[in-house]
């Protein structure tokens, strides 16, 4: 599989994981200026952004090792420019990492969901 075609998977993937979990899917692949979120979604009366890292290979280490500083910054800059041109949102919000690991073919070896896992401070 090439890199998009991980990706692609793996945000389809993501998604079907949190709607299991009752997470309510409000939009996938928001882009503004600061950057992209791929999930934007509710968990409860908790606003939620979705980062969704994938491999095929640990190679490189896991799927959430992999994000860097720079993309901390931007998902952090994108939640609040989400935030800024949306009304209704419930006040409390984070930034979850899915994890997601497959063979190949695709099939996904892992799943892991870590909340709260971006710190904006």
């Amino acid at each position: 599989m090439k890199r998009r075609e991980v990706g692609i998977l793996g945000e389809k993937i993501a998604g079907d994981f949190l709607r299991k979990r009752d997470y309510h899917i409000l939009e996938t692949n928001y882009r503004c200026p600061e950057g992209e979120i791929d999930i934007v979604a509710r968990d409860k009366d908790c606003l939620v952004f979705v980062e969704v890292r994938s491999k095929t290979s640990a190679e490189f280490g896991s799927p959430e090792e992999s994000i860097t500083r720079g993309k901390i910054q931007r998902l952090v800059a994108a939640a609040a420019r989400y935030r800024q041109g949306h009304q209704n949102l419930p006040s409390s919000y984070r930034i979850d990492i899915v994890a997601v690991e497959m063979d190949h073919k695709g099939k996904p070896s892992r799943i892991e969901l870590i909340e709260n896992a971006v710190d904006e401070s």
